[in-house]
């Protein structure tokens, strides 16, 4: 996909960890698996061919896991910056994996992913473990992340169960992700093929390695990966067996949408909104602690850059060809955003109708869905998304390959649960439970729990030891 123009990938600093933005390039330069990345004895036969990729690196380690990765070489086979942020400190993962990971890119004309010295976007990540189980589970990352973004939510916890793990970075990332394309909602079209394409050729990589092909493939993903987790179910069902989607984007072409609530929160960010029009724009009471961090660093950056991506003419100086070149810059709203939902209601605005309906979802879902969604989010609030998205699903008449969980306590990111540590909880382990409910439901006909509001654990405080665990039922 041709780039609109080309600009410089900014780095970001505090603003990596957040879940719609990108993270900087830390990983050494030259790519996985050069000196000193100590890799444990790969044989010739080691080498995985990945379908269609035009660059593949094979690495033997002796762990899988991010804290094994960071042991063997920090930076060169997963990117903390990446996944910084989006879990909550003292979290426990598994560790002790052992087995290949594959780095490469597929064939590609933007450049904004400068990990590894590649400079080239579309780039994946595929581990397959030593002790495989016969599975694959599939993302896309988070935000405008990278390909290591799901790294300590996602991959680790399957790669200890046995399956294996591929990740993309959609094709585009970082904060002038917009840049990338000729049309409006181009560069989020590209998300789609993407993980189509690596879905197939890790498919492909496995089945030429190890023999045989993975008898069962699932989807999972938070925030624009959830999106995908649920456009995959939607449109390339074939590929899965079912998914996990973890509080994912809404696009509709009408609404709700980002567009429908968060020109309130810019203006609120500006001062022209109360608290009473947060509310009426979808915001849950309670979040109120979460507002002032999300007022700082979300809100603003989200609603310019998406909108850029989809109605580029409403405002072409801002952002331009750019999101910003310094921290502040790109934190800060476009003050012509404050009133967008008043353009996006008026019938001149029917290109950017349009640019959403070419990644719009339906909930004609195929497979078997399970989706979490924190009760508290004040990102994608819970009313104008999950909520919604339920009764799309419904109104198709597919709630039977459908459940629902509302998290009570949960929001966004899990490392924002200290700033109401007696209100928020960690989403997590309520993941970590919906996959392993999913997995039997497909593998053993065990039907999950019915769709319902998961209470926060009585009396949990911020006992870390009551708030490790999530009940579905």
């Amino acid at each position: 996909m041709t780039q609109r123009r080309t600009v410089p990938l900014i780095t970001l600093g505090i603003a990596a960890a957040l879940a719609l933005q990108a993270s900087p390039a830390t990983a050494a330069p030259g790519g996985p698996g050069g000196p000193g990345a100590g890799p444990r004895p790969c044989a010739a036969d080691d080498t995985v061919e990945v379908p269609g990729a035009e660059l593949s690196v094979t690495a033997c380690l002796p762990d899988l896991t991010t804290a094994g990765l960071q042991a063997a070489a920090p930076g060169r086979y997963t990117d903390p910056a990446d996944w910084t942020g989006l879990h909550m400190p003292g979290t426990r993962n598994p560790t002790g994996v052992p087995g290949l990971q594959v780095d490469g890119y597929f064939p590609d004309t933007s450049t904004t992913n400068t990990l590894h010295g590649w400079d080239h976007d579309s780039q994946f990540v595929l581990r397959i473990p030593d002790d495989w189980n016969g599975g694959l589970v599939v993302s896309g990352a988070p935000g405008t992340r990278k390909q290591y973004a799901s790294d300590f939510l996602i991959s680790d916890f399957v790669l200890a169960q046995g399956f294996a793990y591929a990740s993309t970075d959609k094709g585009n990332n970082g904060v002038d992700f917009y840049r990338d394309g000729v049309a409006p909602g181009d560069a989020v079209m590209e998300w789609h093929d993407r993980v189509t394409q690596l879905a197939v050729a890790a498919k492909g990589a496995i089945r030429e390695h190890l023999g045989r092909a993975p008898e069962r493939t699932y989807m999972a993903g938070i925030s624009n990966g959830g999106y995908l987790v649920r456009w995959q179910l939607e449109n390339r069902a074939h590929l899965y067996d079912g998914g996990v989607d973890w509080e994912g984007t809404l696009f509709t072409p009408d609404g709700p949408n980002l567009f429908t609530y968060l020109p309130t929160a810019v203006r609120y960010t500006l001062g022209q909104a109360t608290a009473a029009d947060m509310y009426a724009a979808g915001f849950a009471r309670g979040s109120e602690p979460l507002w002032e961090y999300h007022r700082t660093v979300y809100w603003g950056l989200t609603q310019k850059t998406y909108r850029a991506e989809f109605d580029p003419g409403y405002d072409p100086a801002c952002p331009g060809a750019t999101a910003g070149t310094t921290l502040p810059a790109i934190l800060a709203p476009c003050p012509s955003d404050a009133g967008y939902d008043a353009w996006f209601a008026d019938p001149r605005s029917q290109a950017a109708h349009d640019a959403l309906a070419r990644v719009s979802l339906t909930g004609k879902i195929k497979k078997p869905l399970l989706t979490l969604h924190g009760t508290l989010d004040t990102l994608l609030p819970i009313s104008t998304d999950s909520d919604v998205y339920a009764e799309m699903v419904a109104d198709r008449n597919r709630d039977r390959l459908h459940r629902y969980y509302r998290i009570e306590g949960g929001n966004h990111v899990d490392s924002l649960v200290p700033l109401d540590p007696a209100h928020l909880r960690p989403m997590l382990p309520c993941f970590r439970t919906a996959f392993d409910a999913l997995t039997a439901w497909v593998e053993e006909g065990a039907q999950p729990p019915a769709s319902t509001t998961v209470p926060r654990p009585a009396g949990a405080g911020t006992d870390p030891l009551l708030l490790d665990t999530c009940s579905l039922g």
